[in-house]
């Protein structure tokens, strides 16, 4: 092979460069890379596992975990595993070839209503909880509830990462969802527009990171979204089944959400149990609303799709010290200057405080960013594992929703992504 541009200089990059190598990966992803050597066509791919995590230890703590340790799968000397990994021939088994490729199981299944529930938890169907059986019927009525064909293709999803095929998912598979989840037929073409996207509701990521979305629009009173008292919570049946069959989704038409090999969060993240769905309270709003805000018109059912670490009662940070009086646009850029920035912050503000905020001069959102993150510069980029500077900037978002019964509001990590128009989906 000659280098380009090069007249007169091979260099024989097989020889050369052609040494022998092993990937060295923590004991927790051995399910995981199973799947992947099939899915890969190498079922017998030598692979050293080890005790991890191995970022923020000592050199001496390395070495008595990792060089002088054992396998924690075998219990053998971890240094001599890779000696006879490296320098051993390959054995008959391990020279096989050959993929696993998924099937896609009958197109219908039957049973009793128990057997049926039992069945769909164990081929992982469901996020573990009881759900509404996908009839045919049911499926064929909310098919009804928009004009695209049901084996059109809606999207592409995987997990996140090589640890998953990418799977492709139609307007039916999104139905089929959509029931299992409980959702009534008028929220389909919510999660149709959700489903186009492709991003994930269930991510693979160590650090177990959420989905949330915030809709805005006409179609938040249509469908009975709730932006008043419990907004965040899980009391309202569309809020509720709208985030539910999103994850149910990316279950089944993403390759999403199995833990071991698609879900890797290290303790977990509860909102990944039906994400975070907020209908922005535009009428109680001094602000213009979010959608507004990023260019569409008022009124305009859109959706805007978010990832991040999630969300918290703003009481949980120290600088939201309570008193006979609250400077909030102070405590929130107190909060601000306080997050990580890999997914910038979001403030989740009750009609309340946002008025609050409006009181104190800030006529629109756009100032009070300005305010807020007016120092950002000179702040440090955050550090993200131990790996170094991994920070996404220093985004600052504000939604306003919820009842104006308390002075309450919360704050968290989250990044907006996509934003969707709906009504295309009917």
């Amino acid at each position: 092979m000659c280098a380009p541009g090069v007249t007169g200089l091979a260099i024989d990059f097989e020889s050369r460069y052609k040494k022998p190598a092993i990937p060295v990966v923590l004991r927790e992803f051995q399910e995981q890379l199973t799947d992947v050597g099939y899915a890969k066509g190498m079922p017998g791919i030598r692979i050293q596992y080890i005790l991890g995590p191995v970022w923020g230890k000592t050199g001496e703590q390395l070495r008595k975990a990792v060089v002088y340790g054992n396998n924690p799968i075998t219990g053998k000397p971890v240094a001599q595993e890779i000696v006879d990994k490296i320098t051993k021939p390959l054995t008959a088994d391990e020279k096989q070839t050959g993929e696993w490729k998924r099937s896609l199981g009958p197109a219908t299944y039957s049973g009793t209503a128990a057997e049926l529930q039992k069945l769909f938890l164990e081929k992982r169907y469901t996020d573990f909880m009881p759900v509404i059986l996908p009839t045919e019927a049911l499926v064929d009525e909310m098919l009804k509830a928009t004009s695209h064909a049901p084996d059109e293709m809606l999207g592409r999803m995987n997990p996140g990462s090589d640890a998953g095929e990418t799977w492709t998912y139609t307007v039916k598979t999104a139905a089929i969802s959509a029931v299992m989840s409980g959702a009534k037929p008028e929220y389909f073409p919510i999660i149709l527009a959700i489903g186009s996207t492709g991003q994930t509701g269930v991510n693979v990521s160590d650090n177990g990171f959420m989905a949330g979305a915030v809709i805005n629009g006409d179609i938040r009173d249509e469908v009975g979204l709730n932006y008043d008292v419990g907004a965040m919570g899980p009391y309202a049946h569309a809020n509720t089944t709208i985030g539910r069959a999103w994850n149910l989704l990316s279950i089944n038409g993403g390759n999403c959400g199995k833990v071991g090999t698609t879900y890797m969060g290290t303790v977990g993240n509860p909102m990944n149990a039906i994400n975070i769905i907020i209908a922005e309270n535009e009428e109680n709003s001094p602000f213009e609303p979010f959608s507004v805000r990023k260019g569409f018109e008022k009124g305009q059912n859109i959706i805007t799709l978010f990832t991040g670490w999630g969300v918290l009662s703003a009481k949980n940070w120290k600088a939201n010290v309570w008193g006979t009086t609250m400077d909030y646009p102070k405590i929130i850029k107190d909060i601000f200057d306080q997050q990580d920035s890999m997914f910038g912050t979001i403030a989740v503000l009750s009609p309340p405080i946002a008025n609050f905020v409006k009181d104190a001069g800030y006529n629109t959102v756009e100032d009070f960013t300005a305010y807020v993150t007016g120092q950002s510069a000179a702040k440090p980029k955050a550090k993200f594992g131990g790996f170094g500077g991994f920070g996404m900037g220093s985004a600052f978002t504000l939604v306003v929703t919820g009842a104006s019964n308390n002075n309450y509001f919360s704050m968290g990590g989250m990044r907006p992504g996509q934003s969707i128009e709906i009504d295309p989906w009917r």
